[in-house]
């Protein structure tokens, strides 16, 4: 059982790590694209368009509302997939382990019954060698 709990413990802690390397490795490309917005000024076509046409600066807060909502909105959608991801993994465990204890059940009774075959199958062989016996003593009389 205690190599069973190890293998929990370092899949346990081999998702965390991808998890945190994910989590870092997102932190560095929103820096990178704030730098680069920043000195490259990446989105000054935004601001020419909206220099030459005034009128369409007026969507921008719209955009920028519809922008934030959906950023929230996939932030509930992943956390509640990987909540049940996780939960699906927990039944996945306990159904494994499950398999596992029927699968060594199995065994041990096929064991058992073999045992019990074997021990039949002498018992029935050494009763034909009784009635052989008998039966040659028998002729010999």
């Amino acid at each position: 059982m205690n190599a069973m709990q190890e293998i929990k413990k370092n899949t346990k802690s081999r998702r965390l790590s991808a998890a945190f390397n994910d989590l870092v490795i997102l932190c560095l490309v929103i820096i990178l694209v704030f730098i680069l917005s920043y000195f490259f000024n990446i989105f000054e076509f935004l601001v020419k368009i909206f220099y030459q046409n005034p009128r369409r600066i007026v969507y921008i807060d719209e955009i920028i509302i519809i922008l934030l909502t959906i950023s929230i909105g996939l932030t509930v959608f992943s956390w509640r997939r990987w909540r049940e991801l996780r939960r699906e993994a927990a039944e996945r465990i306990k159904n494994q382990e499950m398999l596992r204890e029927v699968a060594e059940t199995k065994a041990e009774v096929e064991r058992i019954i073999s045992k019990q075959l074997r021990a039949d199958m002498d018992q029935l062989k050494h009763e034909v060698k009784e009635i052989l016996y008998l039966l040659s003593a028998k002729r010999k009389q």
